[in-house]
């Protein structure tokens, strides 16, 4: 299911008129935070993408499209990716740290925040997570049931400010 690389760089989401639902998953290759959800996020991927659009969203300054790949190859994930090196998706999203998911329906934001809450707070791991709020929005949504916009704070790594 690996698409070319051409293909993952322009294969951007159009969240306005999007036919699904379309989530982002924002992304550096150097987040330990990330790396250690990438089983978590290639499950929930591999759950929902048949009815939802998944990208994850490269915001690091200086990442080559040869960098992305072989974070995606290193950590397995099969999301498709883009580099957001004008930060259109991360304003468009509000995005601050990685990881951290936004979800659009119908070109509207829904949902932006944590994967889950195995990381309360930064420095802090629970074993397993009380709330998996990416998962629980995405099943929602699947269901034709569509949450009001709500926001959790994810835990991560800064997404600086582009120049």
């Amino acid at each position: 299911m690996k698409a070319s690389l051409a293909v993952l760089l322009y294969a951007a989401p159009m969240l306005t008129a999007a036919p699904r639902p379309s989530v982002l998953i924002f992304a550096r290759t150097d987040c330990p935070i990330l790396n250690r959800y990438a089983p978590e996020v290639t499950r929930i991927f591999t759950e929902f993408s048949n009815r939802v659009d998944f990208h994850l969203v490269y915001v690091e300054p200086g990442l080559t499209a040869g960098g992305m790949e072989r974070h995606r190859t290193e950590y397995g994930l099969p999301i498709p990716a883009i580099l957001d090196t004008d930060r259109k998706y991360t304003r468009m999203a509000g995005a601050t740290v990685t990881p951290q998911a936004a979800v659009f329906v119908d070109g509207k934001l829904i949902y932006r925040g944590r994967i889950d809450d195995r990381y309360p707070t930064l420095g802090t791991t629970r074993a397993q997570p009380l709330h998996r709020d990416l998962a629980d929005v995405l099943a929602a949504v699947a269901a034709g049931r569509i949450p009001p916009p709500h926001f959790t704070k994810a835990i991560g790594c800064a997404i600086e400010a582009s120049k």
